[in-house]
């Protein structure tokens, strides 16, 4: 096995990459990754393993210098822990991760690619004098990477997602109970009078009215937020990805008055973002129709088999039939590691 670090995922041939990255999803994918990669907040490179000139294992290593996200900062996250510079290995954004390793490794040649992995991890962090961690690690990733790390797992949350069976959105309905059907027909019914229009869109040509949106989200939990600067990421994030982000949006008087985000990936929908304009809502269950229905609709008619919902609002989630899963963060070994 030959271990090299790249600087640059374009130089990764896509197809490689995304035959580890697929089982993990949207957020290792490559093209994910290389939207990511010129953060000015981190310094990154790919761990790459090679076996007879096949790519059978990979991670992105990110050298943090400034985390804005207070849900990446370790500091913030695992009890009794100083701030100091961190590597985070996996990925940075998206709140979900593991190493990619190739599905046709044996066990004893994954455990060998995945001591490569662990060791680039080590020895980049020990250059930066940084300290190398595995964050929103899925469970049997996390207990596996903990082994090779000689590190115990810290839980962070649990991570949604609602398996979708059959192909219309009523077989979506029947795997709830009756009383949770009939609730969800009445928000559906709710939504559908409330007379709005409703657009399908590109990222493109609605960035700046959901970024408004989504600033308006965010500061109603609490957080600041600029509406500008949501703008710029989503138009940001729109170029990055190349535009195929699917906005679904609820317009009152001709102007956006919700949205949901969400990316078509490995037959799943992934939704990434939401926001609303609280004075323009009709109290007709925007949310629950913006954030779960109308991408179920929108799953089914493209043949995914899962709508993934994240972190945060778990009861909401499992209600409509989420299940959840347990995310850890990993500390990472030390440089040197074999």
């Amino acid at each position: 096995m030959i271990l090299t670090l790249a600087h640059d995922i374009t130089d990764v041939p896509i197809a490689a990459w995304d035959a580890l990255a697929a089982p993990a999803g949207l957020y290792l994918s490559h093209r994910w990754l290389a939207a990511q990669q010129h953060d000015p907040t981190a310094r990154v490179r790919y761990a790459l393993v090679h076996d007879d000139g096949l790519l059978i294992a990979a991670a992105p290593l990110y050298v943090v210098d400034t985390e804005p996200n207070a849900l990446y900062r370790v500091h913030d996250l695992v009890p009794g822990r100083e701030p100091v510079r961190t590597l985070l290995a996996g990925a940075r954004r998206g709140y979900l991760n593991a190493p990619l390793l190739h599905p046709s490794l044996t066990p004893e040649r994954r455990r060998e690619a995945l001591n490569r992995l662990v060791a680039a991890a080590g020895s980049l962090a020990d250059a930066h004098q940084a300290r190398p961690w595995w964050l929103y690690v899925t469970g049997t990733a996390a207990a596996e990477l903990a082994d090779a790390c000689g590190t115990e797992p810290v839980p962070l949350g649990q991570d949604a997602r609602i398996p979708l069976s059959g192909s219309t959105f009523d077989d979506y309905l029947a795997g709830l109970p009756s009383k949770r059907r009939v609730a969800i027909r009445r928000e559906r019914r709710a939504f559908a009078e409330a007379g709005y229009d409703l657009r399908t869109l590109r990222l493109s040509e609605c960035a700046d009215s959901a970024g408004a949106l989504l600033a308006r989200l965010q500061q109603r939990h609490g957080h600041d937020a600029d509406p500008a600067a949501m703008a710029r990421l989503l138009h940001d994030q729109a170029d990055g990805m190349a535009d195929t982000g699917v906005v679904l949006a609820a317009y009152a008087d001709g102007r956006m008055a919700g949205f949901s985000l969400f990316y078509r990936h490995a037959g799943t929908v992934w939704l990434r973002a939401t926001g609303y304009d609280y004075a323009r809502l009709r109290g007709a269950h925007e949310y629950f129709n913006l954030v779960y229905y109308l991408p179920v609709e929108h799953a089914y008619a493209h043949g995914a088999t899962a709508l993934h919902l994240g972190m945060e609002s778990l009861r909401a989630k499992t209600l409509r039939g989420a299940v959840t899963s347990p995310l850890w963060a990993v500390e990472g070994a030390r440089g040197h590691q074999e």
